[in-house]
């Protein structure tokens, strides 16, 4: 990322950090990926059971590498059969610590997703005792129109791209609203607050991760 654009995007990231906060929602700024994992160490340290939703972040930045070689507490979905992921979805509600990625952060410090099976949001937002989000800085956007727009014509064109899915976006780039049979937007949600305070923790790294 040019060096000019991160800093300006971490400007703004210490508001949409203070906005997460007014949400009840503990935001964090690293610079690095060695400070993201430092940190991500402080938050786990007793953990008895730690799962992941599936993420092109955690892939990019080395989080699920990290936690597979450092934490046996770590489910590591990428070593099981279908039929353990499947079983693994539900044993997540109970896991001390949920790890994800976001579509996408307001300014107002919500967080925006769509999810194809529903186990991410569905874990993001009951069940683990905490959630912690990694996201760079690209995933900022100014309010939910900007979110839905980031999600059709970047994100879930590039999953489709990326899992090869036979879909309107994956030949267009954009999203069609589709009836597909491989469609993999089922379940929308914005997470505006939680009652829970701290429960979510959103770990800003200064570049661009993900889609």
């Amino acid at each position: 990322m040019n060096e000019n654009v991160k800093a300006a995007l971490k400007i703004r990231a210490q508001k949409v950090i203070a906005a997460l906060e007014r949400n009840n929602m503990k935001g964090y700024l690293v610079d690095t990926l060695q400070q993201a994992k430092e940190l991500i160490a402080e938050l786990i340290k007793d953990d008895r059971l730690i799962v992941s939703g599936g993420s092109v972040t955690l892939k990019e930045t080395g989080i699920q590498q990290f936690l597979s070689e450092n934490y046996p507490a770590y489910a590591d979905r990428e070593k099981l059969s279908p039929d353990e992921i499947n079983e693994l979805y539900r044993k997540a509600f109970s896991a001390d610590t949920y790890f994800a990625s976001t579509n996408a952060v307001t300014e107002s410090g919500e967080l925006y997703n769509v999810d194809g099976t529903g186990n991410r949001v569905a874990a993001m937002i009951f069940g683990p005792k905490q959630v912690i989000i990694v996201a760079g800085l690209n995933k900022i956007v100014t309010d939910l129109h900007a979110a839905v727009d980031r999600l059709e014509t970047i994100a879930s064109p590039a999953n489709c791209v990326r899992l090869d899915r036979n879909t309107p976006c994956a030949k267009t780039g954009r999203c069609a609203h589709c009836m597909s049979e491989q469609r993999i937007c089922s379940d929308y949600v914005i997470m505006a607050h939680q009652r829970d305070k701290d429960r979510i923790k959103v770990i800003f790294i200064a570049d661009e991760y993900g889609y």
